[in-house]
This record gives C-alpha cells, sequence and structure tokens, in this order.
C-alpha cells in the first residue's frame, strides 16, 4: 500500500514537469521554437556560437518541420569552425557543419547556400577527394540548371590546371634559353616519369572539364579561361615528349581560345 502511494505521488509530481513540455509540432511548440531562434539569432550576434547553436537545435526539437531551424544550426556550428587551424577539435567542427548543411539538402535539393558552404570547408580542411567527388556529383546533376552545372565543371578544370601547372613551370622542367638579343622557354621532360604522367592526367582531365563548362555555359569567361590556360598546359607536355605535330595543334587551339576568352573578357557596349 505504502508503494503505491509513492508511485502515486511521484507521477503527481511529474506531472506537471511533462506538461510544461509541448507537443512538438503543436502551436505551443511552434511559438516556443521561434521563441528559441530570436534567442539564437541575438547569440549569434554577440559572437556566442556555441550558445547560438544549442538554441538552434532546441527550435529544431521543438518544430521538426520548420525551415529556418536547420539553417540557423548550420551556420552556428559552421560559425564555430576556424580557419586554417587543422587540430583535431576544429577539423570535427567542419565535419559537424558538413553534416548539418548536408541534411539541409535532404530537405531542400540543390539548395546553393549549403552546397557551397559544403565545398568551401572541404577544400578549408583540406580534403581534396570528396570535395573533387562532391563537386563532380553536381556538376554531372542534369536536374542542376546549366549555369552552375558550367560553374562547378570550370572548378574541378582549375583543379586539374592547377595540378599540371605545377609541375610544369618547375625550375628543372622549365628553362629559359637566351640566344643574343632573344629569349625563349623551353620545356623538357622531368627525371621523374611519374611528375609527367600526372601533369598528363590532370591536363587532359582538365580539358574535358572545361569543354563540359563551355557546352553547357558558352559566354562563360572563366570556362574559356581555363580552356586556354588548359590547352597551354598540353602544349608543354608534348613539347616534352618531343611530339611537335601534336604540340603546334594544341598551340593552335589555345590560341583559338584565347581569342574567344578575350572576346568575352571585353565589357559590352551600349548600342547608339
Amino acid at each position: 500500500m505504502k508503494l503505491l502511494m509513492s508511485l502515486a505521488i511521484a507521477i503527481g509530481l511529474a506531472a506537471p514537469l511533462l506538461a510544461q513540455t509541448p507537443t512538438p509540432g503543436s502551436s505551443e511548440a511552434k511559438a516556443r521554437a521561434r521563441d528559441e531562434l530570436d534567442e539564437a539569432a541575438w547569440s549569434y550576434r554577440d559572437g556566442k556560437f556555441a550558445e547560438a547553436q544549442a538554441h538552434s537545435e532546441k527550435a529544431l526539437l521543438l518544430d521538426p518541420e520548420n525551415k529556418t531551424a536547420p539553417f540557423f544550426v548550420a551556420r552556428t556550428i559552421h560559425a564555430q569552425y576556424k580557419p586554417g587551424y587543422f587540430t583535431p577539435e576544429n577539423v570535427a567542427k567542419a565535419r559537424e557543419a558538413i553534416a548539418a548543411y548536408r541534411r539541409i539538402m535532404e530537405r531542400v535539393p540543390n539548395n546553393d547556400e549549403a552546397y557551397k558552404a559544403i565545398a568551401y570547408l572541404y577544400g578549408a580542411i583540406k580534403d581534396e577527394e570528396l570535395l573533387r567527388e562532391w563537386l563532380l556529383q553536381r556538376a554531372l546533376d542534369v536536374s542542376v540548371a546549366n549555369d552552375q552545372r558550367a560553374e562547378t565543371f570550370t572548378a574541378l578544370a582549375s583543379k586539374d590546371w592547377d595540378c599540371s601547372f605545377k609541375i610544369t613551370e618547375l625550375p628543372a622542367i622549365k628553362t629559359t634559353i637566351t640566344r643574343g638579343n632573344r629569349s625563349y622557354v623551353r620545356y623538357q621532360m622531368p627525371k621523374e616519369r611519374v611528375q609527367f604522367e600526372r601533369a598528363s592526367e590532370c591536363a587532359n582531365h582538365g580539358l574535358e572539364m572545361a569543354n563540359m563548362a563551355v557546352v553547357l555555359a558558352p559566354e562563360n569567361v572563366s570556362a574559356w579561361s581555363y580552356k586556354t590556360n588548359i590547352l597551354l598546359e598540353l602544349s608543354k607536355l608534348a613539347e616534352m615528349s618531343g611530339q611537335i605535330r601534336q604540340q603546334r595543334e594544341f598551340r593552335r587551339q589555345y590560341e583559338d581560345a584565347l581569342a574567344e576568352t578575350t572576346r568575352l573578357s571585353k565589357p559590352s557596349q551600349p548600342n547608339p
């Protein structure tokens, strides 16, 4: 009997506490969620990002269908990441933000803010493999607008150009020859064959990415610019391997691409 009375008293004491927690998704919960988001905004403005994250996560628990709360969660986590610091805790915070942005994209596919934030964070923590996968995923997604896909293909082309350029411009590979009053640059095969193969792989893949960007957005000056630079890389590589005819062909394509880049770079003239 005493045991039953004790249980009844305990339940009676717990009931008011349970009543204080509104049912997720109810009108009361939605109102409480808005209050939590207001608190999160104030904390964010004050630079109290961890506190802002806690308010944002509470808002999402109270109102799981709230469209704003997931963005608050992701942004407040992102704000706690410190660029340039590669401590395990800081990198973990970046990955936590990436996961939060990915949850947004599960709700809102092709959300540009979340997509770009993820790309930035992968780049910031130097996770090149996952960054390339992330970029290629969008580039190949036909549901994405052509100009956005072209932008992504261009980003991939830029990485491939950088990969080749860092090898072809090495002092042991690029030499300047002076004869009389004239100087010209010569590119020679690197001592380590693997460097040549790596540069060739990057340049050929980069040209493929740049061509895709140009097809999707023929007036995209950045796409044409990287196509121009990559064709120059291929010309260098052909010279290294002694393929003179191929070098001349790449050089011809380079000149054509350069002319198009120059045309697109000129500001359009207003009609009189």
